[in-house]
């Protein structure tokens, strides 16, 4: 289902999922695999109807995919749709194509991408997504907020 209503499509401010800790410590996911979908599925979509309970099965299903090798293991088995319930094939592209970046830039951990996308001197991996279809600068942010970027201006930038 689709909403016009930003507020519903903004993730709720949490820690690393499955923690205690109070929710304004931090934003985003510590597992590069949700990053990555949960990146690829938030344009035009309920956050937390729709994106946030897949994203959060996708960790509990692979939870060593907290790395890119790791998810591009579990990626290879074809599985990801079943995974989060997803049998669109533009955003499993999606998800393949920005996993293909990763690797491309040697991005493995979150504190990688992070590290690469908090670097202006490291706009190679910035150029790179961006050339994937539906990364728009607005997902490039989301994605660092994501990896627990600060935006500094905003808590979260709206997702599309």
């Amino acid at each position: 289902m689709t909403t016009d209503n930003d507020a519903a499509n903004t993730p709720a401010p949490t820690d690393s999922p499955g923690t205690d800790a109070p929710a304004d410590i931090s934003r985003g996911w510590d597992h590069i695999g949700a990053i990555i979908v949960d990146a690829t599925l938030q344009r035009r979509q309920n956050y937390n109807e729709t994106v946030k309970p897949r994203v959060e099965a996708l960790v509990a299903e692979w939870p060593d995919a907290a790395t890119t090798s790791g998810f591009r293991q579990h990626l290879d088995s074809g599985k990801l749709s079943e995974v989060i319930d997803w049998p669109s094939p533009g955003r499993l592209a999606q998800v393949e194509d920005i996993t293909q970046v990763f690797e491309r830039e040697g991005i493995e951990t979150v504190v990688d991408l992070r590290d690469a996308l908090g670097d202006p001197a490291k706009g190679s991996l910035r150029e790179a997504l961006a050339e994937v279809r539906h990364v728009s600068p607005k997902t490039l942010d989301y994605i660092g907020t994501l990896s627990g970027i600060s935006t500094g201006s905003a808590d979260v930038p709206q997702p599309e």
